[in-house]
């Protein structure tokens, strides 16, 4: 099957989108498929282009073949992801020059739009239009409904009210619809009237043979502390002034405690800020890291941490770290209700916490420290949960019996 896979994020940018589109590509690859990715420069999310990209990028469009994929890179207008304006210049850059670049490609069977970003998606669903083969809708997040839950535009607002009619005409001009967890297929019948023979559900899956345990990486100050890891972006939707306020109690009530907070992200600036002014030197920040040099992170620690804000919305998610946490055998602490929550419940693979609750956060982290065979226990048992059902290989599986059925 010839498949195009239309994603702005693709390694070596980091994050769950740029992961999902080259891991499960290179699975597709392997088992004999004809896989092209269209992708943009890398430039996420602090908007620079590594300098062996700048060249490339002046050149408008960029081929490559990555593990048995062929990656089309095509222009886009690099800006940071911070501010609403800047990201919508570069999202609306990457939709024009994608929509363009993706009619002169060879003619696939499927074409898989992905989201974020939406305009992502709708330049996928354009090429699937003029090449006249199915498009196939990837909802990894819920837009624009995420807007609200992170404060960043209510249902009256023009940006609110633009992303809905966006995403209410993928929704109903897709061939089909992949959702990550069964609990997006449910708002999508429930609040946009899609049938449900329309949607499958393809989870996030984790490359196990590159995220399990290995020997410990080493960050200074953080040798010899009890170490409590999060690595990933530093967003809106995060809720990390909890995280602050949990560093702020730690550091007289278990001064052994260290925070190791690894990426990059439109709130990092703040955050930092606050961990300064409050001089709290029990986090330790560091930049992104590359993808292969995380499991030595996770290793290094002795609890990850998962934290979304507290609304309804996020119930629906599971974030992918919290299954790289699992599978790389670490114990989790999930300040993440629903989706997320009955993952680490049904493994056994760690504690919930309440989102938005720092007493909740601490005390969670005393009594797991007080636990040294517990936590073993749960690492264990998490990594198994995943080998068992969340493995890449076994997730691209999954996509391909549902492409195959628009196919045949």
């Amino acid at each position: 099957m010839k498949i195009l896979y239309v994603s702005q994020y693709f390694p070596p940018e980091m994050g769950a989108p740029a992961a999902r589109a080259s891991e499960l590509s290179r699975h597709w690859a392997r088992m004999g498929h004809e896989v092209t990715v269209l992708t943009g420069f890398p430039n996420h999310p602090t908007g620079v282009v590594p300098a062996e990209w700048r060249a490339r990028l002046r050149r408008l469009i960029h081929k490559e073949v990555v593990d048995g994929v062929q990656v089309v890179r095509t222009w886009l207008w690099p800006l940071p992801n911070r501010k609403a304006h800047e990201r919508i210049r570069n999202y609306a850059s990457f939709w024009l020059s994608a929509s363009l670049s993706g009619l002169s490609l060879q003619k696939p069977d499927v074409v898989i739009g992905s989201s974020p970003q939406l305009l992502a998606a709708l330049a996928g669903w354009w090429i699937a239009y003029w090449k006249r083969v199915p498009f196939v809708f990837e909802v990894r997040d819920l837009w624009p409904e995420s807007l609200a839950a992170v404060g960043a535009g209510g249902e009256g607002s023009v940006l609110h009210r633009s992303l809905g009619v966006i995403a209410g005409f993928l929704y109903r001009r897709s061939r089909h619809i992949a959702v990550v967890t069964p609990a997006f297929k449910d708002h999508l019948i429930q609040h946009w009237r899609v049938p449900a023979e329309k949607i499958s559900i393809v989870e996030n899956g984790v490359e196990t043979e590159l995220f399990r345990p290995c020997p410990p990486g080493t960050v200074p100050g953080t040798e010899g502390r009890f170490v409590v890891c999060y690595i990933g972006t530093m967003g809106m939707a995060h809720g990390l002034e909890t995280l602050i306020a949990a560093a702020e109690q730690l550091r007289d009530r278990f001064p052994e405690a260290v925070f190791l907070m690894i990426g990059e992200g439109a709130e990092k600036e703040h955050i930092v800020e606050l961990a300064r002014a409050r001089e709290l030197t029990n986090i330790v920040f560091l930049d992104q890291q590359p993808r292969e040099h995380i499991p030595a992170y996770i290793a290094g620690s002795d609890v990850c941490l998962v934290m979304l804000k507290k609304t309804d919305l996020f119930k629906t998610v599971i974030p992918t770290k919290l299954l790289e946490y699992m599978a790389c055998e670490k114990p989790v602490l999930v300040a993440v209700d629903g989706q997320a929550r009955q993952v680490v419940e049904e493994a056994k693979a760690g504690v919930f916490v309440e989102p938005d609750d720092a007493e909740a956060l601490v005390q969670a982290i005393l009594s797991l420290a007080a636990d040294p065979d517990g936590r073993r226990q749960m690492g264990i048992r998490g990594r198994q949960y995943i080998v068992s059902r969340l493995s890449r290989e076994q997730t691209a599986r999954t996509y391909i019996t549902v492409l195959d059925r628009l196919h045949s």
